[in-house]
């Protein structure tokens, strides 16, 4: 019984401070109810137990009681079970979202505080991040004491794009969600996207006995709350209607953020506050189903070693079994602790094998070892030295190629280049794009568009044929036409998603941008284009000043054909015109914003004086540079920023474009 709750409260700890998950939820939830059982046999609960405890996370910060305590649900994965508590009186389901459960108060329409659930009865103040989650008001229009309890998630989308632009990649969307929340630096928070989702209306003065009233008093505060369902005559046939229904949604993944299954309600809520305290649940507050995992028994083949980001992960590629309706032969063995853990060996290993959450292949269990489970020295796709790490926070083991340069570092990164936001090449996937590396025929972006050359090979591999190969190469000719934002994008400079690359083409043409930015020894150089900031344009320039990205930019040119949008002018007080800028501002934050202004009047700026310029606009116009020379030479106009605002802009405008 002290193994498995030093086991479970360990994992707990890993997994609600958004560490490296140690073990599975399948396993989770086994050993919880070995340890109940033995409980339940022996008479004997041990004082840290997890049946008698809320997991709680190590979060920094200010700690906090809560009002009302946040008991964890009783959990079910069986429908009966479900009917049977439900006592043939109506029920809602909702999801269940995979994140971390924050609590709002509000006051006399008013945010007071949002605390973390922590233990279910203290947790932390995290009041400050408000402006960086959304879904939190400021204000709401009830004037009363108001206490709801919510979901803070990152939608799929939002996790991928935070990924391919972060450092160092998160597992999952929870990890992230939870890790963030321990930040302080709100502007930081803001960029992981994070989302509160209402789940439960804990107090309002107002009176209201129905759940599903509650949630529509919540809509009409202007809160997003979490989809359900009303479910009147809980009979066993409707229930698995309605839970075969939703559960097809996670199969398909048409919901845009995680769950780890269905939350189960009273309509009631005073019957539902009848219910007595058991252990850290509310007999009657409500019930959590969670999906009966199909396990199935096979052979393990090999192990295959799949090169990614920042590691080089285990692959268990066994016998195919049959899961949830579909043919399964791979599951991710995560990393060389959990082989370890497992007692994972070579081929002819017996397995059990789930998919959880009715999505992810895993290996939960090793039934038979057969030889021994073997490290590769050797990166499989660049052949450098492997080096095998263990993390100072979790003590986990993983595998990384010692090649700052191998290819396969930077899959995500190709898979950015060919999304829709990037390059666009419609059909190459970022399973195809690993095929690809590790076969050695893409090692940089411009190798995309030699792939015809393997055309022969390609349509021999295993999913492919003649059609599929030639609709590949069809779209990667299609893409060699790009926006220039999109071809920014693409390139996964960090800090610079497609609003980043948007305002900097706003304010410069891209060969403009590539030569300042390569140029500059002023890492805020694009600073005062707005909403943009130091630190983002100094990440920009930073890219741009190493020699291999430089490379990879001029490779990548010669493919393709750039061509960028013009802003559309608000204005006609320039048009026509073609300016020159040259020297500091007065008025204007820098000549950035002078152009950007410029273009939306309807007139263009270029950098060198010609014939066809018809103002210089200079503030020391007696100078003798260059361009004033040129200037006086072909008898163009030099004006001052003062002589062009009086000349060309609206009497008191300002000048933030």
């Amino acid at each position: 019984m002290q193994e498995l709750v030093e086991q479970l409260n360990h994992a707990s700890e890993q997994y609600y401070a958004g560490r490296d998950e140690v073990m599975t939820d399948f396993e989770w939830d086994a050993k919880f109810d070995e340890l109940k059982q033995l409980e339940q046999e022996s008479g004997t609960v041990l004082p840290n137990s997890p049946t008698m405890n809320v997991s709680s996370s190590q979060e920094n910060g200010m700690k906090e009681s809560h009002e009302y305590p946040a008991l964890s649900l009783a959990k079910t994965k069986n429908p009966e079970e479900l009917v049977k508590w439900a006592e043939q009186r109506p029920i809602w389901l909702s999801w269940k979202l995979d994140g971390l459960t924050l609590v709002v108060t509000y006051d006399l329409g008013h945010l007071t505080k949002i605390v973390t659930r922590g233990n279910g009865h203290v947790g932390t103040n995290i009041t400050h991040l408000a402006a960086a989650i959304q879904g939190i008001p400021a204000t709401i229009p009830d004037l009363g004491h108001t206490v709801i309890r919510g979901e803070a998630v990152i939608s799929y989308a939002d996790f991928e794009q935070f990924n391919l632009e972060a450092e160092e990649a998160f597992a999952n969307p929870r990890n992230l969600a939870s890790g963030s929340l321990t930040l302080k630096d709100v502007e930081e928070v803001k960029r992981r996207r994070i989302q509160w989702i209402p789940f439960s209306l804990v107090y309002t003065e107002n009176d209201i006995n129905s759940w599903g009233e509650r949630m529509d008093w919540m809509k009409r505060q202007g809160l997003n709350v979490v989809d359900h369902e009303l479910v009147s005559d809980p009979s066993l046939d409707k229930v698995t209607e309605v839970i075969n229904r939703w559960t097809e949604k996670v199969v398909s993944k048409s919901n845009a953020f995680p769950v780890d299954g269905l939350v189960i309600a009273y309509d009631d809520t005073s019957f539902a506050a009848t219910g007595s305290v058991t252990g850290h649940h509310a007999t009657r507050s409500g019930l959590a189903f969670k999906w009966q995992d199909e396990e199935a028994t096979t052979e393990l083949e090999y192990i295959e070693w799949s090169c990614a980001t920042s590691t080089i992960s285990p692959v268990a590629v066994f016998k195919a079994v049959e899961l949830e309706g579909t043919t399964v032969r791979r599951a991710s063995l995560c990393n060389i602790s959990e082989c370890e853990r497992l007692g994972i060996g070579g081929p002819g290993t017996m397995i059990s094998v789930i998919k959880a959450n009715k999505i992810i292949p895993k290996v939960v269990q090793v039934i038979r070892t057969e030889g021994p489970f073997e490290i590769p020295t050797h990166c499989p796709v660049c052949h450098h030295d492997t080096i095998v790490e263990t993390s100072e926070g979790s003590g986990t083991k993983t595998l990384h190629c010692t090649n700052e340069a191998c290819p396969a570092k930077q899959l995500k990164k190709f898979e950015r280049f060919v999304s829709k936001g990037g390059i666009n090449i419609d059909g190459i996937s970022e399973q195809t794009i690993a095929k690809f590396i590790n076969l050695g025929w893409i090692k940089t972006y411009a190798d995309i568009y030699h792939l015809a050359e393997y055309a022969n090979k390609m349509a021999t591999l295993e999913g492919f044929g003649e059609r599929s190969v030639s609709n590949i190469l069809r779209s990667i000719e299609k893409s060699r036409e790009v926006e220039a934002r999109h071809f920014l994008f693409a390139l996964s400079i960090p800090l610079c998603g497609i609003d980043v690359c948007t305002r900097l083409l706003g304010a410069y043409a891209l060969e403009d941008l590539i030569r300042i930015a390569s140029e500059t020894q002023q890492p805020d150089v694009f600073a005062d284009i707005p909403n943009l900031g130091p630190e983002k344009s100094a990440s920009f320039v930073r890219w741009f000043q190493i020699t291999e990205n430089r490379t990879t930019v001029a490779d990548l040119m010669a493919e393709l054909t750039i061509h960028q949008d013009a802003i559309q002018p608000t204005g006609s007080l320039c048009k026509d015109l073609t300016f020159v800028i040259t020297g500091d501002m007065l008025h204007f934050k820098n000549r950035a914003e002078l152009k950007t202004y410029i273009e939306s009047q309807g007139g263009k700026v270029t950098g060198s004086v010609s014939k066809s310029t018809d103002f210089l606009i200079n503030n020391d116009t007696t100078s003798t540079s260059g361009k004033n020379k040129k200037a006086k030479e072909l008898g163009i106009k030099t004006i001052s920023e003062d002589q062009f605002i009086d000349q060309f802009t609206i009497p008191n405008e300002s000048f933030t474009i």
